[in-house]
Order: C-alpha cells, then structure tokens, then sequence
C-alpha cells in the first residue's frame, strides 16, 4: 500500500472514528471531524500533507499524490 492510500485510509478511519465518539461520549469530538477535513482541504490545495511526511519518513512507498 502506498502514501496515497494510506492518508486516505487513515483519514476516514479518524473521521468514522470522531463521528462514533460524538455520538457516544461528547458532541466536542466533532471539531476533530472538522480539522481532519480542513487537513485534507488544505492538503488538496498546497499539496503539503503531514501524514504523508511522517508515512514518508517510516519508509511507506510514495505514491503519485505525494511524490
């Protein structure tokens, strides 16, 4: 699995996982719902994304967003 997938996967495994917490313990968990999709807008514009530099940085396959 490459960079590209892996910030999709982990981004919708948090976004999933905040909107489950929202529900179960607090209405608070949202603002993090919030920042992971101004994470991804952001990224989608500058094409900085700060997962993919730690993913890098493991040693995970760039893929072609992220190279």
């Amino acid at each position: 699995m490459n960079i590209d997938r892996l910030v999709f996967a982990v981004a919708g495994s948090f976004i999933l996982l905040s909107v489950i917490l929202s529900q179960i313990h607090s209405p608070y968990w949202l603002y993090f719902t919030a920042f992971v999709g101004a994470n991804l807008l952001q990224s989608s514009i500058t094409g900085f994304c700060p997962m993919a530099v730690v993913l890098k940085k493991v040693g995970v396959q760039s893929g072609h967003a992220f190279s």
